[in-house]
């Protein structure tokens, strides 16, 4: 019976992202806005179990500013944000691709490190957060460079991972999962061959969903995120510049999208496990900067620290 409620279950998420993806691109656009900002403030107003996290999260983002209206307000400008994501997701394939390059290229801060590590032949290693629109961002990466390599976790049920990776490689972006299937390479390997040929490799990097996360303080609190990204830099000797995402809102209404890209990083020490730790803090400081100036636009509805995964019967504060 489990089973089959599963398999159930997983045919109607297909259904429903499938759905999704046919019609949302064919309304209006203010129509779509209208539909995904009220569906956004009825979430914050349920104040469901994510809604409930997020707020947790973004209380220790604003830290002496977390006032109970300071709090509610980024919290429910968080799930509009969250909203646009998931509304940019379903419309961007059939957006006008060179008007979002163009809105892009005239915001990115930082293109030269990106391009000093081409003309240089050598690997790039960007660790984002789950922030602002990281698809247009590899939209960007693939029509200015021609190409670009990132990891997908493989989602439940396996013909929506097989959706989002069609749709992503449909940006340019080559996918490798973050589980590979039985007799496939590591993709750790596969990345470290991408980086040794020059490869410009995006990776989300503020959450850890492996065994092997590196410890960390972040926002003044204990956590683990990805070794990944400083192992991958420091095996390969490629960049690694950590990236801030977010959104442009504009006084028309019209939203652009942000990119921050950091100058390469010189990771501590000399040992791999030194250069990791060390690499892993230096990065989650850059975010710490990054999601402080635009908290609403860090989509963060799962615990992250330690002491929230440890304890998930806590009460948490609510916006």
């Amino acid at each position: 019976m489990t089973d089959r409620l599963t398999s159930t279950k997983d045919r109607l998420t297909d259904t429903g992202f499938g759905a999704a993806w046919s019609l949302v691109k064919k309304l209006p656009e203010p129509v779509a806005d209208r539909i995904f900002r009220e569906a956004a403030d009825a979430a914050f107003r349920r104040r469901g179990p994510s809604v409930v996290q997020l707020a947790r999260n973004l209380h220790r983002v604003l830290g002496e500013k977390s006032t109970p209206e300071a709090l509610s307000a980024v919290v429910q400008a968080g799930m509009r944000s969250y909203a646009r994501y998931w509304k940019e997701t379903f419309r961007l394939q059939g957006m006008a691709h060179d008007e979002v390059y163009a809105q892009v290229e005239a915001t990115v801060i930082g293109k030269e490190h990106i391009q000093r590590a081409v003309d240089e032949g050598r690997g790039i290693v960007l660790p984002i957060t789950h922030s602002g629109n990281w698809d247009v961002a590899g939209l960007w990466v693939a029509r200015t460079w021609g190409s670009m390599t990132t990891v997908a976790e493989r989602l439940k049920p396996e013909p929506l991972y097989e959706k989002f990776v069609a749709y992503r490689e449909s940006l340019g972006m080559e996918i490798l999962p973050l589980t590979p299937l039985p007799g496939g390479r590591s993709t750790s390997a596969l990345l470290r061959e991408r980086l040794t040929a020059g490869a410009i490799v995006p990776l989300v990097a503020d959450r850890d969903l492996s065994a092997s996360g590196v410890p960390v303080t972040f926002f003044g609190e204990a956590t683990k995120v990805p070794a990944g990204p400083a192992m991958l830099a420091a095996l390969t000797d490629s960049y690694l510049c950590p990236t801030n995402l977010s959104f442009i809102e504009g006084a028309d209404g019209a939203g652009g999208w942000s990119i921050d890209i950091q100058p390469p990083m010189t990771l501590p020490g000399t040992r791999l496990s030194q250069q990791v730790r060390g690499g892993a803090q230096q990065i989650v400081e850059v975010f710490e900067r990054g999601i402080s100036a635009h908290p609403a636009d860090w989509h963060m509805l799962q615990p992250l620290w330690l002491v929230d995964l440890s304890r998930p019967a806590a009460r948490p504060r609510t916006p």
